[in-house]
């Protein structure tokens, strides 16, 4: 019998404080510029006169992350996570808030995009490894539910903070006021990084940045053509799935395709519940809204439930570092099925709308105990010199697949139903949703529990 003990202190000893305040710093800022954004987009695109590329601020945003998401991997298997803490935060995700913060034009905005994107991807891979340096196993799953709960604040006062910003201050302050923020935090970054000693091993050959460009691309040419149907867009959209397969088959470990047991089946589990969630999490406003018709604000409401259920649950396998976290997975993909499912059922006319918090409650609940035991797993499958290579190919996985699944949701209104009339689409993506969720529990069963 085992007994559990709770790790006690971990985040705010003397050796772990400043890693602590620092990495929980930069999750907020990327969180609250990620809420912030979504909030203030229809006034930023509306004033600069670019209603016909409204969702190019984001998707230029994930194009850049994939990049720098490979390219922080190889250099911290390299060189350690010090250079991407730091290059991260300053030079790139600042240049960021202030290019698109004075922006005058679309360029210029999504020009600020691309840098964000660059800077989220480079620290986002490099905090991870920073927790792999700094805490033990025992004591990372404290650390995971604290970058959760970092998700918490921004989740829930973000999207209101950023609107009363944008009607009394303007949208350009949205960017702006998190600029000094961004320096403190690289002042603390800084300071880490200089404890931080690396002793590279032996390197494998990996795939370069050509390679990371050929995703980039293979992700903007498909949302693009899902955007755009036309012919043409048949055209470049089939080429861009083409490069994105033959890109991420390299830049994702051997057999996770195939979901082969061990580290494999750790990245592609990353894959097909961040695809699951992000698919739900995308058009369930649209059914709150157009379905049932709830205001803008009560049709938000579901997913700041997710939030505060995915920060509880992450605070709960944080408590217990002994449990099995091959079951705690299965759970959440099983959790993350049935939230889908509702999904599938709440966006039609005949279902109750309120169930969405229901489903919203145990998704993000689902999430929060998975997402922590995927990133526990990934640490025990991979060598220390691999752990930047399987950190970056688990994040992009992440990207992509939800890429995907968002993306497939926005074909299926083109094909079967309308923006306006939305429920036969959801009611088909939340099925397919679903079917990625159980696939995750079946594939999550072909390995040994550990008790």
């Amino acid at each position: 019998m085992i007994v559990e003990s709770r790790p006690r202190g971990v985040l705010w000893t003397a050796e772990h404080r400043m890693t602590t305040v620092a990495s929980l710093l930069v999750v907020t800022l990327i969180a609250f510029e990620n809420m912030g954004v979504a909030t203030a987009m229809p006034t930023m695109v509306a004033d600069l006169g670019g209603q016909r590329l409204y969702s190019w601020p984001f998707t230029s945003f994930l194009v850049a992350s994939v990049v720098a998401t490979v390219l922080s991997g190889r250099i911290c298997d390299r060189r350690g996570p010090a250079l991407p803490l730091i290059a991260g935060p300053a030079p790139l995700f600042l240049a960021g808030l202030l290019v698109a913060g004075t922006a005058r034009s679309m360029a210029l905005l999504l020009a600020g995009r691309v840098l964000q994107g660059l800077g989220t991807g480079l620290v986002l891979v490099a905090v991870s490894l920073l927790i792999a340096l700094v805490y033990t196993d025992r004591e990372r799953p404290v650390m995971y539910a604290a970058n959760a709960a970092a998700w918490v604040l921004p989740a829930v006062v973000g999207p209101t903070v950023a609107g009363l910003v944008t009607e009394h201050l303007g949208w350009r302050w949205v960017f702006l006021g998190l600029a000094p923020l961004t320096v403190v935090g690289l002042a603390m970054l800084v300071q880490v990084a200089r404890r931080l000693t690396h002793v590279p091993g032996e390197q494998q050959r990996r795939a370069g940045i050509v390679v990371a460009l050929a995703a980039a691309f293979g992700v903007a040419a498909l949302t693009w053509a899902a955007q755009h149907p036309s012919p043409a867009a048949l055209a470049y959209g089939g080429a861009g799935l083409a490069a994105l397969a033959l890109a991420v088959r390299r830049l994702v470990p051997p057999g996770t395709v195939t979901a082969r047991p061990g580290l494999p089946t750790v990245v592609a589990s990353r894959a097909l519940l961040g695809g699951a969630f992000a698919g739900m999490e995308a058009y369930l406003p649209l059914a709150m809204t157009t379905v049932h018709g709830y205001s803008p604000a009560l049709a938000g409401l579901p997913l700041t439930a997710t939030a505060l259920t995915w920060s509880a649950a992450s605070a709960v396998q944080g408590r217990h570092p002994d449990w099995s976290r091959e079951t705690l997975l299965r759970a959440g993909f099983g959790m993350v099925a049935v939230s889908v499912l509702l999904f599938a059922l709440v966006a039609q006319p005949w279902f109750p709308g309120w169930i969405a918090f229901a489903a919203c409650l145990v998704g993000g609940a689902g999430m929060g105990i998975a997402y922590p035991s995927i990133s526990l797993l990934l640490l025990r499958f991979s060598p220390e010199h691999e752990r930047g290579f399987n950190t970056s190919a688990m994040q992009l996985g992440d990207w992509v697949a939800s890429a995907l699944t968002v993306g497939f949701g926005g074909v299926l209104l083109g094909l079967v139903a309308s923006a306006g009339r939305p429920a036969p689409a959801l009611g088909v993506l939340g099925l397919t949703l679903a079917a990625l969720a159980l696939l995750g529990v079946v594939i999550t069963r072909r390995w040994p529990t550990r008790g």
